[in-house]
């Protein structure tokens, strides 16, 4: 059986955060979860080949915002897909946000950040070229 794709999603806000978490390990993924981009940003560098994907609010109060978490990831794992979210923030999307990334403004319905993430996992895995990769992908969003 294929491994499960582990995403890092970076919510400070409880509600949202249960909310996409049940979300995401509902559509088949293993959830990690960091409440604000210190945290977010030590399992980053502790680990970065364990995460296929990120998912972060900009907004995270002190310390590092979700911009910074984005491009930190992106240094340890160049094409790694990222989708920002924010209610206030999301219009600084072009010049803050990595290339190939997507930005979901709030409010938002959960199912648009797991179509989200599932289409920008779907796409690496494609521009990689890995049919095992395409199809542990592909079958998450078509369930």
């Amino acid at each position: 059986m294929a491994s499960t794709q582990v995403l890092l999603l970076v919510e400070d806000h409880t509600l949202i955060q249960n909310a996409l978490h049940d979300a995401l390990t509902a559509a088949g993924y293993e959830v990690a979860v960091a409440s604000d981009g210190r945290k977010a940003l030590r399992q980053l560098k502790t680990d970065p080949d364990r995460f296929g994907g990120v998912i972060t609010d900009i907004g995270l109060g002190a310390g590092p915002d979700g911009w910074e978490v984005g491009h930190r990831a992106r240094e340890l794992s160049p094409h790694i897909p990222v989708v920002y979210i924010s209610g206030q923030r999301g219009g600084d999307w072009a010049a803050n946000g990595v290339p190939n990334s997507v930005m979901a403004p709030k409010p938002f319905n959960v199912a648009q950040i797991v179509a989200a993430i599932s289409t920008l996992l779907f796409q690496e895995a494609t521009r990689r070229g890995g049919a095992e990769a395409r199809g542990r992908t592909a079958s998450r969003w078509r369930g």
